[in-house]
Parts: C-alpha cells; sequence; structure tokens
C-alpha cells in the first residue's frame, strides 16, 4: 500500500529525516553535512 500525498501549503512545517535507511548516517563527515544543509536551504518550502 503507499501511503497518500504530503498536504502542501504555504508556511507549512515538514519534519526531516536524518537518517538513511537502516538508521545509517547520511553524512559522513563535515562536509557532506554542509553540502546536506546547503541543499536543504535550497528547498522551495523552506
Amino acid at each position: 500500500m503507499i501511503r497518500a500525498l504530503r498536504i502542501q501549503y504555504p508556511g507549512a512545517f515538514y519534519h526531516v529525516t536524518c537518517r538513511g535507511n537502516e538508521q545509517r548516517d547520511i553524512v559522513l563527515n563535515k562536509e557532506d553535512r554542509e553540502v546536506f544543509l546547503e541543499r536543504l536551504a535550497l528547498s522551495p518550502n523552506i
């Protein structure tokens, strides 16, 4: 079964998952973290 689409509206807050599959880290070092945060900041919902 697929999940329902997220309801989106201006000014909404959303949860961002901070780990990968099997609860593995998604950033391995400081540089990875900086790139992740830069890309997150470019998100149109922020």
